[in-house]
Protein backbone atom coordinates (compact mmCIF):
# COMPACT_ATOMS: atom_id res chain seq x y z
CA UNK A 1 0.00 0.00 0.00
CA UNK A 2 1.08 3.50 -0.68
CA UNK A 3 0.31 5.52 2.32
CA UNK A 4 0.60 9.13 3.19
CA UNK A 5 -0.06 10.45 6.98
CA UNK A 6 -0.17 14.05 8.20
CA UNK A 7 0.35 15.75 11.38
CA UNK A 8 3.39 12.83 11.53
CA UNK A 9 5.69 14.12 14.06
CA UNK A 10 4.44 13.11 17.45
CA UNK A 11 1.68 11.61 19.01
CA UNK A 12 -1.08 9.74 17.75
CA UNK A 13 0.69 10.53 13.81
CA UNK A 14 4.11 9.47 15.35
CA UNK A 15 2.73 5.77 16.35
CA UNK A 16 0.86 5.28 13.02
CA UNK A 17 3.48 5.61 11.68
CA UNK A 18 5.63 3.11 13.73
CA UNK A 19 2.71 0.37 13.42
CA UNK A 20 2.45 0.74 9.36
CA UNK A 21 6.47 0.69 9.13
CA UNK A 22 6.98 -2.42 10.79
CA UNK A 23 5.70 -5.01 8.08
CA UNK A 24 7.64 -4.08 5.48
CA UNK A 25 4.51 -4.44 3.36
CA UNK A 26 3.84 -0.58 2.96
CA UNK A 27 5.56 3.25 1.47
CA UNK A 28 4.46 5.78 3.73
CA UNK A 29 5.11 9.29 3.42
CA UNK A 30 5.10 10.98 6.87
CA UNK A 31 4.04 14.71 6.71
CA UNK A 32 4.60 17.65 9.43
CA UNK A 33 6.06 20.95 9.91
CA UNK A 34 8.91 19.86 12.44
CA UNK A 35 11.84 18.81 10.62
CA UNK A 36 13.85 17.89 14.01
CA UNK A 37 11.11 15.53 15.35
CA UNK A 38 10.55 13.98 11.71
CA UNK A 39 14.36 13.51 11.51
CA UNK A 40 13.72 11.16 14.84
CA UNK A 41 10.78 9.69 13.62
CA UNK A 42 13.15 8.44 10.75
CA UNK A 43 15.41 7.64 13.06
CA UNK A 44 13.39 5.18 15.29
CA UNK A 45 11.69 3.50 12.19
CA UNK A 46 14.68 2.50 10.57
CA UNK A 47 16.23 0.82 13.95
CA UNK A 48 12.90 -0.56 13.75
CA UNK A 49 12.86 -1.78 10.67
CA UNK A 50 16.34 -1.29 8.65
CA UNK A 51 14.06 -1.92 4.98
CA UNK A 52 11.22 0.26 5.77
CA UNK A 53 9.90 2.18 2.92
CA UNK A 54 9.03 5.41 4.91
CA UNK A 55 10.05 9.11 3.30
CA UNK A 56 9.43 11.77 5.88
CA UNK A 57 8.50 15.34 3.77
CA UNK A 58 8.32 18.61 6.12
CA UNK A 59 5.29 19.85 4.89
CA UNK A 60 2.75 22.23 5.82
CA UNK A 61 -0.86 21.52 4.89
CA UNK A 62 -2.34 25.00 5.18
CA UNK A 63 0.32 27.12 3.38
CA UNK A 64 2.95 25.46 1.34
CA UNK A 65 2.60 24.61 -2.54
CA UNK A 66 1.35 21.28 -3.44
CA UNK A 67 3.32 21.42 -6.66
CA UNK A 68 6.44 19.70 -4.82
CA UNK A 69 4.73 16.95 -3.02
CA UNK A 70 2.85 15.50 -6.06
CA UNK A 71 6.10 15.41 -7.94
CA UNK A 72 7.57 13.43 -4.98
CA UNK A 73 4.34 11.29 -5.16
CA UNK A 74 4.84 10.54 -9.01
CA UNK A 75 8.34 9.93 -8.60
CA UNK A 76 8.29 7.50 -5.63
CA UNK A 77 4.49 6.27 -5.07
CA UNK A 78 3.79 5.65 -9.25
CA UNK A 79 1.53 8.33 -8.73
CA UNK A 80 -1.17 6.42 -6.53
CA UNK A 81 -1.67 6.96 -2.95
CA UNK A 82 -3.83 3.80 -1.51
CA UNK A 83 -4.66 5.41 1.53
CA UNK A 84 -4.58 9.20 3.24
CA UNK A 85 -4.86 9.56 6.83
CA UNK A 86 -5.73 13.59 8.13
CA UNK A 87 -4.26 13.32 11.47
CA UNK A 88 -3.10 16.94 11.29
CA UNK A 89 -4.28 19.17 13.82
CA UNK A 90 -3.69 22.00 16.26
CA UNK A 91 -6.05 22.68 19.79
CA UNK A 92 -6.11 26.17 21.35
CA UNK A 93 -7.70 25.91 25.12
CA UNK A 94 -9.01 29.23 25.91
CA UNK A 95 -12.07 30.45 27.66
CA UNK A 96 -14.80 31.72 24.75
CA UNK A 97 -15.18 34.98 26.33
CA UNK A 98 -11.09 35.51 25.51
CA UNK A 99 -11.32 33.74 21.92
CA UNK A 100 -10.39 35.98 19.16
CA UNK A 101 -11.64 35.75 15.73
CA UNK A 102 -8.58 34.97 14.69
CA UNK A 103 -8.37 32.18 17.01
CA UNK A 104 -11.19 30.59 15.07
CA UNK A 105 -9.92 30.78 11.70
CA UNK A 106 -6.49 29.06 13.01
CA UNK A 107 -8.51 26.00 14.10
CA UNK A 108 -10.46 25.89 10.88
CA UNK A 109 -7.55 26.40 8.61
CA UNK A 110 -5.50 23.68 10.24
CA UNK A 111 -8.22 21.37 11.17
CA UNK A 112 -10.20 21.33 8.55
CA UNK A 113 -9.27 23.95 5.17
CA UNK A 114 -5.88 22.03 5.56
CA UNK A 115 -7.54 18.88 5.20
CA UNK A 116 -9.66 19.94 2.56
CA UNK A 117 -6.99 20.60 0.51
CA UNK A 118 -4.68 17.89 0.45
CA UNK A 119 -7.76 15.58 -0.33
CA UNK A 120 -8.46 18.11 -3.12
CA UNK A 121 -4.98 17.95 -3.81
CA UNK A 122 -4.59 14.23 -3.64
CA UNK A 123 -7.87 13.25 -4.83
CA UNK A 124 -6.84 12.53 -8.43
CA UNK A 125 -4.57 9.62 -7.08
CA UNK A 126 -6.43 7.73 -5.44
CA UNK A 127 -8.10 4.57 -6.68
CA UNK A 128 -10.91 2.75 -6.56
CA UNK A 129 -10.87 0.59 -3.10
CA UNK A 130 -9.02 3.32 -1.85
CA UNK A 131 -9.13 4.92 1.72
CA UNK A 132 -9.48 8.55 3.26
CA UNK A 133 -9.30 8.34 6.75
CA UNK A 134 -9.87 11.68 8.77
CA UNK A 135 -8.79 11.78 12.64
CA UNK A 136 -11.38 14.16 14.39
CA UNK A 137 -11.85 14.12 18.11
CA UNK A 138 -14.84 13.41 20.39
CA UNK A 139 -14.59 17.21 21.36
CA UNK A 140 -16.55 17.72 17.85
CA UNK A 141 -19.24 14.43 17.65
CA UNK A 142 -22.38 15.66 18.36
CA UNK A 143 -24.33 14.30 21.64
CA UNK A 144 -20.63 13.90 23.39
CA UNK A 145 -19.50 15.93 26.59
CA UNK A 146 -18.54 19.17 25.67
CA UNK A 147 -15.33 21.03 27.95
CA UNK A 148 -15.18 24.53 28.51
CA UNK A 149 -11.54 26.65 26.68
CA UNK A 150 -12.22 24.24 23.23
CA UNK A 151 -15.29 25.69 21.79
CA UNK A 152 -12.73 26.76 18.65
CA UNK A 153 -11.21 23.45 18.56
CA UNK A 154 -14.33 21.20 18.60
CA UNK A 155 -16.21 23.36 16.24
CA UNK A 156 -13.54 22.97 13.61
CA UNK A 157 -13.67 18.89 14.22
CA UNK A 158 -17.25 19.03 14.25
CA UNK A 159 -16.93 20.74 10.72
CA UNK A 160 -14.12 17.34 9.61
CA UNK A 161 -16.58 15.07 10.46
CA UNK A 162 -19.47 16.59 8.35
CA UNK A 163 -17.28 16.27 5.33
CA UNK A 164 -16.46 12.64 5.68
CA UNK A 165 -20.21 12.43 5.46
CA UNK A 166 -20.44 14.66 1.87
CA UNK A 167 -16.94 13.07 0.68
CA UNK A 168 -18.07 9.66 1.11
CA UNK A 169 -21.46 10.39 -0.74
CA UNK A 170 -19.70 12.29 -3.36
CA UNK A 171 -16.90 9.15 -3.85
CA UNK A 172 -18.92 6.68 -3.53
CA UNK A 173 -19.05 6.12 -7.87
CA UNK A 174 -15.39 5.61 -7.64
CA UNK A 175 -15.62 3.59 -4.76
CA UNK A 176 -13.26 5.28 -2.84
CA UNK A 177 -14.48 5.10 1.25
CA UNK A 178 -13.95 7.85 3.47
CA UNK A 179 -14.21 7.80 7.10
CA UNK A 180 -13.92 9.80 10.18
CA UNK A 181 -12.11 8.49 13.91
CA UNK A 182 -13.77 10.52 16.33
CA UNK A 183 -10.38 9.81 19.08
CA UNK A 184 -11.11 10.23 22.67
CA UNK A 185 -8.14 10.71 25.12
CA UNK A 186 -4.73 9.26 24.42
CA UNK A 187 -1.51 10.39 25.97
CA UNK A 188 0.15 12.83 24.08
CA UNK A 189 1.25 16.82 24.19
CA UNK A 190 -2.28 18.06 22.90
CA UNK A 191 -4.17 15.86 25.41
CA UNK A 192 -2.22 17.45 28.25
CA UNK A 193 -2.99 21.26 26.56
CA UNK A 194 -6.51 20.43 26.65
CA UNK A 195 -6.66 18.86 30.00
CA UNK A 196 -3.18 19.88 31.62
CA UNK A 197 -2.51 17.09 34.57
CA UNK A 198 -4.93 14.29 33.41
CA UNK A 199 -3.90 10.89 32.03
CA UNK A 200 -5.57 9.06 30.50
CA UNK A 201 -6.05 5.31 30.15
CA UNK A 202 -5.00 5.04 26.61
CA UNK A 203 -1.26 5.26 25.55
CA UNK A 204 -0.51 6.95 22.40
CA UNK A 205 1.10 4.03 20.51
CA UNK A 206 -1.97 1.97 21.39
CA UNK A 207 -4.31 5.10 20.13
CA UNK A 208 -1.75 5.31 16.76
CA UNK A 209 -1.83 1.20 16.08
CA UNK A 210 -5.80 1.46 16.22
CA UNK A 211 -5.79 4.11 13.82
CA UNK A 212 -2.96 2.52 11.42
CA UNK A 213 -5.30 -0.89 11.69
CA UNK A 214 -8.38 1.08 10.54
CA UNK A 215 -7.00 2.69 7.96
CA UNK A 216 -5.83 -0.09 6.30
CA UNK A 217 -9.11 -2.70 7.12
CA UNK A 218 -11.85 -0.20 8.00
CA UNK A 219 -12.45 0.47 4.69
CA UNK A 220 -13.88 -3.23 3.96
CA UNK A 221 -17.04 -2.52 6.78
CA UNK A 222 -17.64 1.30 6.98
CA UNK A 223 -17.76 4.09 4.72
CA UNK A 224 -19.52 7.65 5.15
CA UNK A 225 -18.97 6.84 9.11
CA UNK A 226 -17.62 9.37 12.41
CA UNK A 227 -16.99 6.70 14.50
CA UNK A 228 -16.35 7.52 18.16
CA UNK A 229 -13.20 5.91 19.67
CA UNK A 230 -12.91 6.84 23.14
CA UNK A 231 -13.24 4.59 26.73
CA UNK A 232 -13.39 8.19 29.15
CA UNK A 233 -14.78 11.17 29.46
CA UNK A 234 -12.22 12.74 28.65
Amino acid sequence: MNIIITGASSGVGFEAVIELILSGNHKVIALARSQDKLERLLEIANGLNPDCHLYALTFDIVHDDYEGLLEFIEANFDNRVDILINNAGVLINKPFAELQETDFVEMLQSNFIGHVRIIQALLPLVPGGGHIVNIGSMGGYQGSAKFPGLAAYSASKAALHTLTECLAQELAGQDIKVNCLALGSAQTEMLEKAFPGYESPVLAFEMGKYVADFALTGHRFFNGKVLPVAVSTP
